[in-house]
């Protein structure tokens, strides 16, 4: 079988189509035939080097396929069943094996591709408007990056809940995709400071939450959007870490809290992975959730993937097709 694989960290020009044999299920496992790979900034991670991994590595954590082979004591997945699952590397290729537990099935109405690319986006938001800061109705939220995968999918929840919905994105065009999906109000991050703007659109009060993926550029903006006990749930970094940080800032700014939560401490039970696979792709199935399938990239084409991705100039998801 093919996978792209990184034999050393750096740019997407070490990203190494390879032939790798077939893998064999363990006990546990199973082995799904890839049909649709979601690309994310994780990935990037890994690749550059910020994220340790044993080299050769095969990039890539989420996916959704057709099970070919299951190990002997699996009974809740056989061959033939449409799963997806995420937070398991290795899903760059033509052919992966996952745990079983970390499988779900992808519901009849949901193909391959939606599920890729909700599967990782759609549990991440759901974490982060349910859990990480539950969202209350009428409450005031900023998430960053808006017109990117996982702001589509963010923005749409969000609503749903009953927030009024803050976004920054950087040209029209992302503004357009921001407001489809129902963002009340658009900063442009580059020709207006974000924090000045958040300010004088709730009259100085500040906002409870700022959801921010950016990391370097947007922490501190985002701590200034806050109100007085509001919190910055950091749970990314597109354009670089947050670099140290005195925390008797949080005492000085309001109170304030910061969390820096993972999606996997909020799917480490099976029941946590099933209540917010079931949400994400009932509401795909539905049409309540809408998901923008802009770029799909053959597998040999994952530098290409990647130069886009970091260029900060794509919308929507990012898919891979072996």
């Amino acid at each position: 079988m093919q996978a792209i694989q990184i034999l050393t960290t750096g740019s997407a020009d070490v990203l190494t189509l390879r032939d790798l044999p077939t893998p064999t299920p363990g006990p546990g496992e199973a082995l799904i035939r890839i049909e649709a790979s979601g690309v994310n900034f994780i990935d990037t991670y890994f690749r550059e080097g910020r994220y340790p991994a044993k080299l050769p590595y095969t990039l890539g954590q989420e996916a959704a396929g057709t099970v070919v082979a299951v190990a002997p004591d699996v009974t809740a997945f056989k061959p033939g069943d449409h799963v997806a699952w995420c937070g398991v590397p290795g899903t760059y290729a033509q052919l992966a094996v996952a745990p079983a537990n970390r499988l779900v099935a992808v519901p009849a109405g949901v193909t391959s591709q939606q599920a890729a690319a909700a599967i990782l986006q759609g549990l991440t938001s759901h974490y982060l408007l349910h859990s990480a800061y539950p969202v209350q109705p009428g409450d005031e939220v900023l998430i960053h990056a808006g017109a990117g995968g996982t702001g589509l999918i963010f923005i749409q929840m969000a609503k749903a809940l009953g927030a009024r919905v803050f976004t920054t994105v950087s040209t029209e065009e992302k503004a357009s995709l921001a407001r489809a999906a129902g963002a009340d109000e658009i900063i442009f991050y580059i020709k207006e400071d974000f924090a000045t703007k958040v300010k004088e659109l709730t009259s100085g009060r500040g906002l409870p939450v700022v959801y921010d993926s950016v990391g370097k550029t947007t922490f501190e903006g985002s701590l200034q959007c806050l109100r007085p006990r509001g919190m910055v749930v950091l749970f990314g970094g597109a354009s670089g870490p947050v670099p140290p940080f005195d925390l008797i800032r949080l005492s000085t700014m309001g109170s304030l809290y910061v969390t820096r939560p993972t999606l996997k401490d909020y799917i480490a039970t099976r029941a946590d992975l099933e209540t917010r696979a079931k949400d994400v792709f009932d509401a795909v199935a539905n049409g309540t959730l809408k998901l923008r399938l802009e770029h799909i990239y053959p597998l040999t084409d994952a530098a290409h993937a990647h130069r886009d991705l970091e260029s900060r100039k794509t919308t929507g998801k990012l898919l891979l097709i072996p």
